[in-house]
């Protein structure tokens, strides 16, 4: 029987081993570009959480941590994948109850997270892991060419 564990990738040679599951959400993300944006984002505070499965990525997400006037210290979640062949067997679940204990350690008041509006089985998802709606997150596109 495989044996499944969490844990937090904090490094870049971390991060860059599971390329193969951020292409899931990003399939032409190329590995040079994926390590200059993780050099960027590393010093702010952002990490991966990983679910293995034995020595293999099943499920993968970004978690930034900060502070903001408004809502003191929080954590925020991005490109939250699982693995199409493990979807609906509690991988994304393990991701969020991870996130949920980094943010209880970290004294933060909240965790908050964007979902694209026409992903409905991402909000079901959400809302069954007691996440609610609060606002818009609103963008200004100013270069679509340099989407990922």
């Amino acid at each position: 029987m495989p044996q499944t564990t969490t844990i937090e990738l904090t490094t870049l040679p971390q991060m860059l081993a599971q390329i193969a599951m951020i292409r899931h959400l990003y399939p032409k993300l190329e590995q040079a570009t994926y390590e200059a944006y993780l050099q960027e984002m590393i010093p702010h505070n952002y990490t991966q959480v990983a679910v293995f499965e034995d020595a293999t990525c099943i499920g993968i997400s970004g978690c930034w941590s900060g502070i903001k006037l408004w809502s003191g210290k929080y954590v925020e979640v991005d490109n939250f994948i699982v693995h199409p062949n493990h979807r609906s067997k509690g991988v994304g679940k393990l991701l969020t109850d991870f996130v949920h204990q980094k943010a209880l350690d970290l004294g933060c008041s909240m965790i908050v997270l964007d979902a694209f509006t026409g992903n409905y089985t991402a909000h079901r998802f959400y809302y069954n892991q007691g996440y609610e709606p609060r606002g818009f997150h609103f963008i200004k596109m100013l270069d679509e060419e340099k989407l990922t």
